[in-house]
């Protein structure tokens, strides 16, 4: 149940803003294995095309040892025919690449000694992944908070981290936990939040159980009808080039979702619609996924059309490579374009550590306010 209590904060509690710009080229990566006595006997080839396709295709492999990118037991090597022995430390050197553009600056929204919530801004990606290893929300709070622990002998240091996403192209509020004990009861927050819509309960009996409320804003492309409507559509995975766990679709035999919507002004004349949408449940995409499903996909989303689906399917993956002998990037859409309007409006939830109840809300970019919200 909901505490009596209440905090409130939003975009008039906090100014504040942090982040660094980002330096032209990150840091590259490297990667470490060890030899299994299952893969002893394997080449060097053998073993980095069969371990990780997806990374590379075999040329683009061959090209990587030959540029001396990979050791052996801390020794260059470049013969990709080389045998590998069971216990043989093998490291990946990835080479440092120019990251896409991304914004940088962060607005804290609401922050204590546990909790720190920030505004995300479009085009920012919130944890690592494929190009994008340096550009995150992950990286500028973690030098934010090295720079508060050198700037300030009584600050202890934390490691903040988010505990939940947003997709790169969503914007709004990003949950961050200072302690790992914030962060474990926040990650079962949402945990629960989904498990109960999984354990089919009535939408009622979700919102009684739930520690966690998330309302988010999105335009849609088409005049919705009903005033009000609960999607129930499973979301599941389907193979799709570029996206190596797969693509999040609306599916059958997917996994439960529960997402409720609410119209909040109709515009004819543009053929969209501004809506409310809360989510009971946190699936990838969720919210693009089940708008599309019912006809309503948010506009300029450039994956998700109408039943859930992506926009143009392409199984086979290119085996075209870059300069560093990865896959290019695929020509169909990815789950990480922006161009949509999707905004992480506003999260009520129970404190995880002083049991207050807190809503935190960001601010509306001006095409996701009603015409009312925007006189005012």
């Amino acid at each position: 149940m909901w505490m009596r209590r209440k905090t409130e904060v939003g975009s008039q509690a906090s100014e504040a803003y942090f982040g660094v710009a980002w330096p032209e080229v990150n840091d590259g990566l490297t990667y470490h294995d060890i030899v299994r006595p299952t893969d002893s006997g394997l080449t060097l080839i053998e073993f980095y095309f069969s371990k990780y396709k997806n990374s590379a295709p075999l040329q683009g492999w061959l090209q990587r040892i030959q540029n001396k990118q990979i050791t052996i037991d801390g020794k260059v090597v470049t013969l990709p025919d080389t045998e590998l022995r069971a216990g043989a430390k093998l490291v990946y050197h990835r080479l440092p690449w120019r990251e896409p553009d991304a914004p940088y600056l962060l607005q804290v929204l609401f922050e204590d000694d546990y909790l720190i919530a920030v505004n995300k801004p479009s085009g920012l990606q919130v944890l690592p992944g494929g190009l994008y290893q340096q550009r995150t929300v992950l990286t500028q709070l973690q030098w934010h908070a090295c720079k508060l622990t050198a700037t300030s002998s009584g600050c202890q240091k934390t490691h903040p981290v988010p505990v939940h996403r947003l997709g790169r192209g969503t914007s709004g509020i990003l949950l961050c936990a200072k302690t790992k004990i914030g962060k474990s009861r926040l990650a079962a927050y949402f945990a629960e939040g989904t498990a109960v819509v999984g354990d089919k309960h009535t939408n009622s009996e979700c919102n009684t159980m739930r520690k966690i409320c998330k309302i988010y804003r999105a335009l849609v492309s088409g005049v919705m009808d009903m005033d009000e409507v609960v999607i129930k559509q499973p979301i599941g995975t389907i193979k799709y080039s570029g996206v190596a766990k797969g693509l999040y679709v609306a599916s059958p035999s997917g996994k439960p979702a529960l997402s409720s919507v609410r119209v909040l002004e109709r515009d004819s004349e543009n053929n969209c619609t501004l809506v409310q949408v809360e989510i009971q449940s946190g699936r990838p995409h969720q919210i693009r996924i089940h708008l599309s499903f019912i006809g309503l996909p948010l506009i300029g989303d450039p994956l998700y059309v109408s039943g859930g689906q992506p926009k143009c399917f392409h199984p086979v993956m290119s085996e075209s490579f870059e300069k560093d002998g990865g896959y290019r990037r695929p020509e169909n859409p990815v789950p990480g374009d922006s161009g949509y309007n999707l905004h992480a409006h506003q999260i009520v939830l129970i404190h995880p550590i002083i049991n207050e109840l807190i809503k935190i809300t960001a601010p509306l970019p001006a095409i996701l306010q009603t015409r009312e919200e925007r006189r005012a």
